[in-house]
C-alpha cells in the first residue's frame, strides 16, 4: 500500500512538473512573437552609421531597412544598391544576418552602403527605444541606428 501511495505521488509531481514546464516555453514564444512584431514588417529609416549622421537621401535615395517576417527576409539601401539577404531572431534581442544578393552599380557616395553592409554582418544583438532602433555588437556603441518611417523625430 505504501509503494502505491508513493508512486502515486510521483507520477502526480511529473505530471505537475511537465505542465509548468509546458506553460514556461509557451510565455518564451509569446515574448519572441511580440519583439519580432516590434521590429519586423515595418519600414526603418537609417539615421546613424558608426556614430556619425546619415543624410536623409543620399544619391537621391532614402538609406533603409525592412525586416519581412513572413519568410525571414531582408532588404535595405545605403542610397545606391539594393541590399538584401535573410535574417534570424533569437530570444533575448540577439539577430544574425546572412548577406543574400545585392545591385553592383557604382555611385558618387558609397561610404553608407559599405559601412550599413558591414554594419549587418557585425550586428548580432538589437535594441528598441521607442521608434529608433539600434543594430549592436556585443556591448559596443550602435553599429547602426534607425527610425520607424512614419514617425516624428524626438
Amino acid at each position: 500500500m505504501n509503494k502505491i501511495l508513493c508512486y502515486s505521488a510521483f507520477v502526480c509531481l511529473l505530471s505537475l512538473g511537465a505542465c509548468s514546464k509546458s506553460k514556461k516555453s509557451g510565455v518564451k514564444q509569446e515574448n519572441k512573437q511580440v519583439v519580432s512584431q516590434e521590429i519586423t514588417d515595418k519600414k526603418w529609416k537609417l539615421i546613424e552609421l558608426s556614430g556619425k549622421a546619415v543624410a536623409d537621401s543620399v544619391n537621391g535615395k532614402e538609406p533603409f531597412l525592412l525586416l519581412q517576417k513572413a519568410d525571414g527576409r531582408y532588404t535595405a539601401s545605403g542610397g545606391c544598391n539594393g541590399l538584401g539577404g535573410t535574417f534570424e531572431l533569437v530570444a533575448n534581442g540577439k539577430i544574425k544576418f546572412t548577406q543574400g544578393m545585392s545591385t553592383m552599380m557604382a555611385c558618387e557616395d558609397m561610404w553608407v552602403e559599405t559601412d550599413l553592409n558591414q554594419a549587418l554582418v557585425q550586428a548580432d544583438n538589437y535594441t528598441v527605444n521607442g521608434n529608433e532602433l539600434s543594430l549592436n555588437k556585443a556591448r559596443m556603441a550602435p553599429l547602426a541606428r534607425f527610425r520607424a518611417v512614419g514617425t516624428e523625430k524626438k
